[in-house]
């Protein structure tokens, strides 16, 4: 019966191998991984556009700060230069240029603002940027390896497929067979350990007044829950 278990052992690997070459040859796990960086990509152009307009905005506004400053010092230096000498043109004069000055302040608020927010833009453009080339570089190691993965699990296979010749030709045929068809039944498990009254094919706990049928019993033991051959301590 403990080959039993060896050969279970021998089945769970081939269907775990066959599986993942499955996997491989569907490409799904290559697609999946260059669909992820296509989007890493549209996030890094997306973030690329938005710097772009931030950019515009700072030259626009870094150009009317400089224009009002000229033009604030320009009425600064006509109010003092003697030129005006009525005293209604100097008040006129002195409020255009309190009001240049205030909306250069007000511009200066905005361009210092959008220089922030053009700081948090330019991080996460610069993280993006690092995701965005792990994914690529990802994807070229996957689609390298996949042929390599492909031949490592075809040797495996061969040799596991041998080992399996080898253990199943040591165990009764009727045994063998009840195990192939439970197997087909149970998601590949045909047979299991019992341990501590526990199946590990189920993990249900059999009876204590099962557990002393299935010791004195002679035939073929099979969990009460789920059937498959259970392999004593």
């Amino acid at each position: 019966m403990r080959r039993l278990l060896d050969l279970q052992g021998i089945d769970t690997g081939i269907g775990r191998l066959a599986a993942r070459r499955r996997a491989l040859e569907s490409g799904a796990e290559l697609t999946t991984a260059r669909a992820e960086a296509d989007a890493a990509e549209d996030v890094l152009g997306e973030l690329g556009l938005q710097l772009d307009v931030l950019g515009r905005d700072q030259q626009r506004l870094e150009h009317e700060v400089d224009s009002l400053t000229q033009k604030a010092a320009a009425e600064d230096k006509r109010l003092y230069d003697g030129t005006i000498v009525n005293t209604k043109e100097l008040e006129s004069l002195q409020r255009e240029i309190a009001n240049l000055k205030k909306r250069r302040a007000d511009r200066e608020d905005e361009l210092l603002g959008l220089m922030e927010e053009r700081e948090g833009v330019e991080a996460r453009r610069a993280a993006a940027e690092a995701t965005s080339g792990a994914l690529r570089t990802g994807v070229d190691q996957m689609a390298s390896s996949g042929e390599a993965e492909l031949a490592q699990i075809a040797t495996e296979l061969t040799a596991l497929a041998v080992r399996r010749g080898e253990v199943a030709a040591a165990i009764d045929p009727e045994l063998l067979e009840l195990y192939d068809d439970l197997r087909a039944q149970k998601k590949g498990v045909g047979a299991a350990a019992l341990v501590d009254g526990v199946c590990q094919g189920c993990h249900e706990k059999l009876a204590a007044m099962e557990l002393d049928k299935l010791k004195k019993s002679e035939g073929i033991p099979r969990c009460q829950h789920c059937r498959r051959i259970l392999v004593m301590p």
